[in-house]
């Protein structure tokens, strides 16, 4: 029939078209066989590579001095609203500081907290100058810490050969600066030992 020789004059076109590498024998043996299978040719995508955005070094923070505090700004009264933000979060990590909370846990919890705006004293140190310091944890870094003194005095103590103790509602907790020698950040994903030797 006419109609059926159409179908095939056009179907023979378009493979022509569809796939001009293929000769006429080659189109013409797939349609004897009743198959067809047809090859989409796209172009390959060439992905953009995202730039990675980076920090400061620490030279640079150091010269930029961003972890320098103004001598204006360095006024114990100025942080109390942090230490009461402190005795707050202290209190929401350990589900209230209940007389029957079992001390371990309480312990356990505070080794991994956050210590900006906390209160502590240094207790013990093989260095007698730093033994009576009292004040406000304003930075913490993995060797040291800097603290405001009631006086208005910005003390940098290490952490190493120091014990320190911190008060919330009467649970006293000691921290062995020894054993403290990590980031903030890094200190929450750590594991510590509750038991061990302990010294200076």
């Amino acid at each position: 029939p006419q109609d059926s020789e159409k179908a095939k004059t056009f179907v023979h076109a378009f493979l022509k078209r569809s796939m001009p590498k293929m000769k006429d024998e080659a189109i013409q043996d797939m349609l004897t066989r009743k198959a067809v299978v047809l090859e989409h040719y796209h172009k390959k995508q060439t992905k953009q590579k995202r730039k990675k955005t980076k920090g400061f070094t620490a030279k640079q923070r150091r010269e930029l001095r961003l972890f320098e505090i103004e001598p204006e700004q360095q006024r114990y009264a100025i942080f109390l609203p942090l230490h009461e933000l402190w005795k707050q979060y202290i209190r929401d990590l350990c589900h209230g500081l209940k007389p029957d909370a079992q001390p371990h846990m309480i312990q356990g919890k505070l080794l991994k907290a956050d210590l900006h705006g906390a209160i502590v004293t240094v207790t013990k140190s093989k260095c007698p100058s730093y033994v009576g310091i009292t004040g406000i944890i304003l930075q913490e870094f993995k060797h040291i810490f800097k603290i405001i003194t009631k006086e208005d005095k910005l003390k940098v103590v290490p952490k190493l050969n120091n014990v320190f103790s911190l008060e919330l509602d009467g649970f006293i907790s000691y921290i062995y600066g020894s054993k403290f020698l990590l980031r903030a950040s890094e200190r929450s994903a750590k594991k510590f030992k509750l038991k061990g030797t302990i010294d200076l």
